[in-house]
């Protein structure tokens, strides 16, 4: 019974992960480059900040109590004085959820979660150069398909004579940029986690994480609305429905990366992975009038079967020399990061 249990936790954990990553992508899509909303993207990003730092105060003051823990206030006070090393982090991801929406005013949705994938090469290449980790053939093969096929799904762009000269091939090229960016940002990111963050001796919770990264975040969210004025709309202006529901939709990554951590597997990330490339292109097709050529299809293949290969290459692991590589015993780090970014 407790197996069966898991199990169809395992599998509501799936379907979550996947809707999440669909509908936060698909709705900033439908925001950004239809509606064309002039909230400030800084507000809403504060905003899920907030409501995930709220969220992870109560979970760690709920473990606190269940571990019998008296003073709450030292507590939270050691958490603040020692996320210094978290800053970086938060920094980082700040930049990375600015630019996921400067890319999406200019992009299709499809087209930002595929180009999305790759990711896993830039984490792979910045944890060979900095952790001097070593990866089969199989693996660099898998990661040479996914460029091929995200170099494919988006020829709607770099294959349109007609639309390099117009404006709305500019506003393209830019998102591709601003998409391209922040895959490597996020392979640095991980890698910083990995190296610097599972060092840490007081191996803090996931909730204790996602508390000092929301702290961090705030300074560098403020900045941007102070320095923007509110952007167009003036401070906290232009909010509608779909605001709200973007930022909520932001704020719940902090919940999914402890579920995926505490149920997920490979697999599970994979098909995860998976399901929100083939949804968020269903709906950007069929809700937002995005492109879905039979070219463009063949190529979410190519990137769906790379992917695949990346995760489950038989291939025997490379023992690794550094201290920090026995610290961090999975190679999954980044599919943990991007859901707290997501955040």
């Amino acid at each position: 019974m407790k197996k069966a249990n898991i199990n169809s936790t395992k599998v509501a954990v799936l379907l979550v992960l996947c809707l999440q990553n669909s509908l936060f992508t698909v709705v900033r899509r439908y925001s950004q480059g239809v509606l064309k909303e002039t909230y400030s993207k800084h507000e809403v990003l504060l905003f899920g900040e907030a409501v995930k730092m709220a969220f992870s105060a109560y979970m760690i003051y709920k473990g606190a109590n269940e571990n019998g823990e008296q003073s709450m206030y030292k507590h939270f006070h050691h958490l603040m004085v020692t996320s210094n090393k978290m800053f970086l982090l938060a920094l980082i991801y700040g930049l990375m959820n600015i630019l996921s929406y400067v890319a999406l005013r200019n992009i299709s949705a499809s087209m930002f979660t595929i180009c999305a994938q790759l990711k896993i090469l830039t984490t792979a290449t910045f944890s060979c150069t900095i952790l001097r980790r070593q990866y089969s053939m199989v693996k660099w093969r898998a990661l040479l398909s996914l460029s091929v096929g995200v170099l494919l799904f988006s020829e709607p762009i770099w294959n349109d004579s007609e639309a390099k000269h117009s404006a709305g091939g500019s506003g393209q090229f830019w998102g591709t940029v601003a998409v391209l960016t922040e895959v490597t940002l996020s392979g640095f990111a991980s890698i910083y986690f990995e190296k610097v963050v599972k060092s840490d001796v007081d191996n803090l919770t996931i909730w204790e994480r996602n508390f000092q990264l929301a702290l961090g975040s705030f300074p560098i969210y403020l900045s941007f609305i102070c320095f923007n004025g509110g952007d167009e709309a003036g401070y906290f202006g232009g909010w509608t429905f779909v605001t709200y529901l973007l930022a909520l939709l932001g704020a719940s990554g902090g919940l999914l990366v402890a579920l995926s951590i505490k149920y997920g597997d490979a697999i599970l990330k994979t098909l995860a992975t998976t399901g929100a490339i083939i949804l968020s292109s269903v709906l950007d097709h069929l809700w937002l009038g995005g492109p879905l050529t039979p070219i463009m299809s063949l190529a979410g293949c190519v990137v769906v079967l790379a992917i695949f290969d990346y995760t489950f290459d038989p291939s025997p692991t490379v023992a690794h020399s550094t201290a920090i590589e026995k610290k961090a015993p999975d190679n999954d780090s980044d599919t943990s990061i991007e859901l707290t970014k997501s955040a």
